[in-house]
């Protein structure tokens, strides 16, 4: 950590940086978007080690935090406690976590040399490219959100990542603290079979356990012997209390009480990523106090529970990007007195180009409960299919309105809620930088 590089090395790396830091100039000066890629992309041409070179001047040390859900508001709520207590962080923010979007995010804290002056480097990363990024990372801290079905078109199913993240992390060194989430049954494996330091997290709160196993659900087998796993409970698709009653695997033992800690924005989710953050901070020797102070006044990322006030109305987006994911934002609206909701459904390379997701999803308990539903995105019509499907009664109380065009879906979903109420937009991730620059005026990508 922290460690110098050789002058030739220096001397690569601050061409490279120079390069990238015209590069991102002109896009910005140009408005042609945010650079969040296309200079790390480019500086890696000239300096292939790029990423090496920059994670060694990083004086404590890289947390690099994967999973399919939150890792954007995880890793921020990780830097702002850090923050807190006067470190300075390099953090890739805008959520471009491939390859070329981490080293953006670190040539943007360099100087013009290519000098590194930061305390940690927070690099919220991708689950298909840990074993890529780790070998030149060497991160001080590894922490594993969880494994959901997301994009099939690109990744394949959670086992295959599974396996592949369990090889490349064990051959990381003993110092490394690894920090799974011991209600997935897969990284509660991957844990116990690790050689280096390894904290879990989870919780501990049998009153949040689902009436029923959802039909988003991933991995209900025993990842080591494959035998159906018994739950006392499930909190959210496979994440829960298991034991495997064939060989004896069962759920790891969280480092922190859920229980006795509060949690950042809404959904139940968000406390997983508030323990997450919280089992970092803590063997980082940050005190509880400050840790504490920071939930309790922690603010959205954006499209993560952000909430706007458009027009005199309250809107809040939650992005909707997988089954799981979409099925804890529906959670969140029907635990709501509100009653107007905004699907955006993008099919594009972000997002995913395979949507058959959309029917894994409990959108019927959304569809119950009656309500406004206005439907936009590339694939409007997907989204409005599935909907109708959802109806149990030909009779239903919900009204679908579909609507092709966004700024239009947009203006109509705002007609339709009271003022007293709130406006919940559920997108995709290419629709949720739409519907921001639609709200916002500014483009975030």
């Amino acid at each position: 950590m922290g460690n110098k590089i050789q002058l030739i090395d220096r001397l690569r790396l601050g061409l490279a940086v120079s390069v990238a830091k015209s590069v991102t100039f002109l896009v910005r000066s140009l408005r042609l978007g945010a650079a969040s890629v296309l200079p790390g992309s480019i500086a890696r041409r000239i300096e292939p080690r790029l990423l090496q070179l920059l994670s060694k001047q990083v004086k404590n040390g890289v947390i690099l935090i994967a999973g399919t859900n939150g890792k954007t508001t995880t890793s921020l709520l990780l830097r702002t406690i850090l923050e807190r207590k006067g470190y300075r962080v390099a953090h890739n923010s805008t959520g471009a976590n491939l390859e070329n979007g981490l080293m953006t995010a670190m040539l943007a804290t360099t100087n013009l040399v290519g000098i590194l002056d930061v305390d940690y480097a927070i690099l919220e990363v991708d689950e298909n490219i840990i074993p890529k990024v780790l070998a030149p990372i060497q991160p001080r801290i590894v922490l594993c959100l969880n494994l959901f079905r997301d994009q099939l078109d690109r990744y394949g199913e959670v086992d295959v990542i599974s396996k592949r993240w369990t090889k490349v992390i064990s051959t990381l060194p003993l110092e490394t603290v690894v920090i799974p989430n011991a209600d997935d049954p897969t990284l509660s494996l991957l844990g116990q079979q690790l050689p280096q330091k390894v904290l879990f997290f989870g919780l501990n709160e049998p009153e949040n356990y689902l009436e029923e196993i959802p039909h988003a659900v991933d991995s209900i087998f025993c990842p080591s012997c494959g035998h159906s796993l018994n739950y006392q409970g499930v909190y959210l698709s496979h994440l829960g209390d298991f034991l495997c009653p064939k060989c004896g695997f069962q759920r790891s033992q969280p480092k922190l009480n859920s229980s006795e800690w509060s949690q950042i924005l809404v959904g139940l989710y968000n406390k997983y990523n508030t323990l997450a953050a919280a089992t970092a901070a803590l063997e980082l020797g940050v005190d509880e106090v400050t840790i504490c102070n920071t939930i309790d006044n922690f603010q959205a990322a954006f499209g993560r529970a952000e909430e706007l006030e458009i027009n005199g109305k309250r809107v809040r987006i939650l992005l909707s990007k997988n089954p799981v994911g979409t099925n804890e934002t529906i959670r969140v609206v029907t635990q709501s007195t509100d009653k107007t909701t905004l699907f955006v459904l993008n099919d594009r390379i972000p997002d995913g180009t395979d949507v058959s997701w959309i029917w894994d999803v409990d959108t019927e308990k959304l569809v119950e409960r009656g309500g406004t539903l206005v439907v936009s995105g590339d694939r409007v019509y997907d989204m409005a299919l599935r909907l109708r499907y959802s109806e149990k009664i030909p009779e239903s109380r919900f009204k679908l309105i579909v609507e092709e065009d966004l700024r239009q879906a947009i203006a109509t979903a705002l007609e339709h809620t009271p003022n007293n109420e709130t406006l919940h937009i559920l997108p995709t991730y290419s629709a949720m930088l739409e519907v921001r620059e639609v709200l916002t005026g500014r483009k975030i990508l």
